[in-house]
């Protein structure tokens, strides 16, 4: 009696880890599938029309302040556009959630160095997740058409996000280096864009919202003390 019960309970058990697996792994081919086409060379991306600005998406930054070899990537091709004319304005979103780390200050501090303005530099100091990056440039910069710069693994995510949101968005891939350990990233992301197609029909608020400051206008006004300073 108690092995027909393992056996039924094992079956059951084998059955739920398909069909898991089956919806797990159709919701990434449908992120995927329904992002492709919006993924862009550089070249296309420069020649859009009315882009209110380039995202860059954050990522880790040394404690001496030097971006990690994705961000410095994903910084690189966001100058490239911003230089070649696909956007007036460059909104760096990072995490800056404690003060011995900041994101942001790092990334425009980058991005001054290759030679853009400070007032083209905006700060998005609560970037804390890809979903809040894209819900604050829509919300906080009042940015309704972007071009998201990440690595590509990374944008079919992002502009999922940006459609759930109502935002019109088109990426750009940063990816000019292989990185020790993607195919576990690659593997996480699966997951994550699970999650994210669930938090795109919920909308959940960001974290931080705060009062408007759109990408038309000054990037200086999102800068920290701690840039101001430098």
């Amino acid at each position: 009696m108690k092995k027909k019960l393992y056996k039924r309970l094992a079956c059951a058990a084998l059955c739920l880890a398909v069909l898991t697996a089956a919806a797990v792994l159709g919701i990434n081919g449908y992120v995927k599938a329904v992002t492709a086409e919006r993924i862009l060379p550089p070249e296309q991306a420069a020649v859009l029309s009315d882009v209110d600005c380039i995202l860059v998406l954050g990522c880790y930054v040394h404690e001496s302040g030097r971006p990690s070899d994705m961000l410095g990537d994903r910084l690189r091709r966001g100058i490239e556009l911003y230089h070649a004319g696909a956007a007036p304005k460059l909104l760096m979103s990072g995490d800056h959630g404690r003060t011995d780390y900041n994101e942001v200050k790092a990334m425009k501090l980058h991005a001054m160095e290759a030679g853009v303005p400070s007032e083209d530099v905006f700060m998005d100091h609560a970037g804390f997740s890809t979903y809040e990056s894209i819900f604050r440039a829509r919300d906080v910069f009042a940015a309704d058409k972007i071009i998201i710069v990440t690595q590509k693994y990374h944008l079919h995510r992002a502009l999922y996000i940006a459609q759930a949101l109502g935002v019109e968005a088109y990426g750009v891939a940063s990816g000019y280096h292989t990185y020790a350990g993607q195919a576990g990233r690659e593997l996480r992301e699966i997951l994550a864009r699970c999650k994210d197609v669930v938090t795109g029909i919920v909308k959940p608020a960001p974290t931080f919202l705060g009062e408007a400051i759109p990408v038309s206008g000054n990037g200086d006004l999102t800068n920290d003390e701690e840039l101001i300073l430098s």
